[in-house]
């Protein structure tokens, strides 16, 4: 089995090769998916450089479709990295071209909610968190790192004891590596006999609507101040 710090390093460089110039080799197929976010990311970027020192989100579609993320909080530099249908392992492989070149103060990450639906384990999400914590130690010594729990999906439901098996070992993880958050927001989604509140997501029970994210502002909001 590969270390850990070898695994790190094939990633990284996956990543570079994802993020160097067409006329170069050609990014894994797998990778191809999100050309169009990757593509869209780096004009936006051209258009108006983000500062660095900002407060970066990325992840899966729960990032992606959160539409006035910018507005919620709108008197911090956020800004936001989220393409659809990615998973925690991808977080890591593209930190390169995700995090890095915004040097952010924190970056926050949703991601795991996509590896669990596709069968991967809890110890895996965790084991991509922490590939992902040391790529971005690597990179950006001084920046914190939060992780924003696996919601308890409606249209999920049979993953919820694996969700809360996820997040427990990611947050005992975070408590024992420094300047590290765990984001709890699959508790407040909850109803008191332990049910995923519905009327916080849209009419796909996957995904969240107004309200959910009206909730999870108020949970994040005390961790970026």
């Amino acid at each position: 089995m590969r270390s850990r710090h070898a695994v790190l390093a094939l990633l990284l460089a996956a990543g570079n090769a994802c993020a160097a110039d067409p006329a170069g080799s050609a990014p894994a197929v797998a990778d191809t998916q999100w050309a169009a976010s990757f593509a869209a990311f780096d004009q936006a970027d051209r258009l108006h450089a983000p500062a660095p020192g900002g407060i970066l989100f990325i992840g899966s579609s729960s990032i992606r479709l959160w539409n006035d993320l910018e507005t919620r909080f709108k008197d911090l530099p956020v800004l936001k990295r989220g393409f659809g249908g990615s998973r925690m392992i991808d977080c890591a492989r593209h930190l390169t071209r995700l995090v890095v070149p915004y040097q952010p103060r924190i970056v926050l990450v949703y991601a795991g909610d996509n590896d669990l639906a596709e069968g991967r384990s809890p110890r895996e999400i965790l084991d991509s968190f922490t590939v992902f914590v040391e790529g971005v130690r690597q990179a950006l010594p001084e920046t914190r790192i939060a992780y924003i729990s696996i919601k308890p999906s409606p249209a999920r439901y049979s993953l919820i004891p694996q969700a809360r098996a996820t997040n427990a070992l990611i947050q005992a993880y975070t408590e024992s590596v420094p300047n590290a958050d765990y984001i709890d927001v699959f508790t407040p989604m909850l109803t008191a006999d332990g049910m995923p509140r519905a009327e916080l997501f849209r009419s796909d029970a996957l995904h969240l609507n107004d309200a959910g994210y009206a909730l999870w502002t108020s949970v994040i909001s005390r961790h970026v101040r």
